[in-house]
């Protein structure tokens, strides 16, 4: 009976002293870990006012340029459409050359068509130089006035556009900071946290939500100088995730950044060479299939 009990013991030895060495295995095979890291941008108030409305709830998928909330902003149309009022008064005071200077054209003309006239009687002596005279001074005069009216029209036109140039200008400034009242997304992303509420009072540079980019996800680990010497921007590598007790979830990876400055191994950060004093920050794209969470650990493949 004793016997019995023996060989059933060392039978269930050696049955797991298989899965035992393939779990050693398994955790010698990655040469590097780390944690995900994804793009993330606080978004602040770039305009100042009580908040009207924000829909930033966490966890909401956004689009880039996505409107989720306004800050009040009553007093910059009020002054918009001042300056669109007296933009329109400018407008009207604006001369129109073409008109006035008809009338004084007219009589110019037909000054000239006397003075012909003139010249005409003075060479048949049907009248005297006197009368020829009159007839030139009096073209004369009238091409001073022309000149005189078409310079002073086209001086006020230049006044008048560049008073309407300037009201555009304060125009497009209102335009910019009105655009600047709606609350959106610079990115793709998930809002992570939310700063402010509807009804609060915003101010330039309070930050109002954040929100990342969980689409392309980067897993930050360390290697050792002697892993470093095989890598190289672009290289394709494997991240593997936990799913579970005994399970782990693989990825494809590109090597996208490698630290040129050497630190000290972080305490949270595990490297085959346990030994090594030194390593080297790197980063690898992953694209993220749902499942991959900002702060996960993962673990680095350089060569499968």
């Amino acid at each position: 009976m004793k016997i019995m009990q023996r060989v059933v013991v060392f039978s269930l030895s050696i049955l797991m002293l298989p899965a035992l060495v393939s779990c050693g295995k398994n955790e010698a095979y990655f040469d590097a870990s780390g944690s995900f890291e994804a793009t993330e941008v606080i978004v602040s108030a770039e305009a100042a006012g009580r908040i009207l409305r924000f829909d930033a709830d966490e966890g909401r998928q956004l689009k880039a340029g996505q409107t989720i909330g306004a800050i009040d902003d009553l007093q910059l149309r009020l002054k918009r459409d001042l300056l669109l009022t007296s933009r329109e008064t400018a407008e009207n005071r604006r001369p129109d050359i073409a008109v006035q200077m008809a009338a004084l054209r007219q009589q110019l003309a037909t000054a000239r068509s006397e003075q012909l006239r003139m010249e005409s009687l003075v060479q048949e002596n049907a009248a005297v130089h006197k009368q020829l005279d009159d007839a030139n001074a009096q073209v004369a005069l009238l091409e001073h006035q022309v000149a005189a009216l078409e310079s002073s029209l086209q001086t006020s036109d230049r006044s008048i556009t560049l008073e309407l140039a300037a009201l555009d200008i304060q125009i497009a400034q209102i335009d910019d900071q009105l655009a600047k009242c709606a609350i959106a997304s610079p990115i793709d992303g998930t809002v992570l946290l939310k700063y402010a509420e509807t009804g609060e009072l915003a101010g330039i540079g309070k930050a109002l939500f954040k929100v990342a980019d969980m689409q392309d996800m980067r897993l930050r680990a360390y290697v050792t100088e002697a892993q470093l010497s095989t890598l190289q921007l672009g290289q394709k590598v494997a991240v593997f995730v936990d799913a579970g007790s005994d399970e782990r979830r693989r990825y494809d990876g590109t090597l996208s950044w490698i630290s040129d400055k050497s630190e000290f191994t972080p305490k949270t950060a595990q490297t085959r060479d346990e030994r090594a004093a030194l390593v080297y920050a790197v980063k690898v794209a992953v694209r993220n299939d749902g499942y991959l969470k900002i702060g996960m650990y993962g673990y680095l493949v350089l060569s499968e």
